[in-house]
């Protein structure tokens, strides 16, 4: 599968879930977590290239998009990654809980999406 369509896909399915935990609906968006997480994986195997592509994600519309695309890329691309999810933490609600999180392990030291 190329690059793009891994993107592709790894926004998709991030935008499924939150639908899903918005519905109340666990079992759906676990599925859409293990296929962008099985995306992500992919990309990431790619090296450098691959989380270059992921990189387009940090401007799409969806808040959720941009916030697990950056938790992601907080390793390799820190200060755009930070951007982004700094932003989103001022919100309140799901999507800016989850990027406050990842800044918290960020800064405690334990964060580990992609150790390089």
């Amino acid at each position: 599968m190329k690059l793009e369509a891994l993107v592709e896909q790894f926004a998709l399915n991030v935008a499924a879930q939150t639908e899903a935990i918005f519905r109340g609906d666990a079992k759906t968006g676990n599925k859409h977590a293990r296929k962008y997480g099985a995306a992500v994986d992919t990309l990431l195997a790619h090296g450098d290239a691959g989380r270059d592509a992921l990189l387009a994600l940090l401007k799409h519309e969806r808040m959720d998009v941009r916030v697990m695309a950056a938790a992601h890329l907080l390793r390799y691309r820190t200060a755009e990654a930070r951007a982004v999810l700094e932003e989103a933490a001022k919100g309140q609600g799901l999507v800016p809980f989850g990027a406050q999180q990842a800044l918290k392990r960020w800064e405690e030291g334990t964060w580990a999406l992609d150790p390089g």
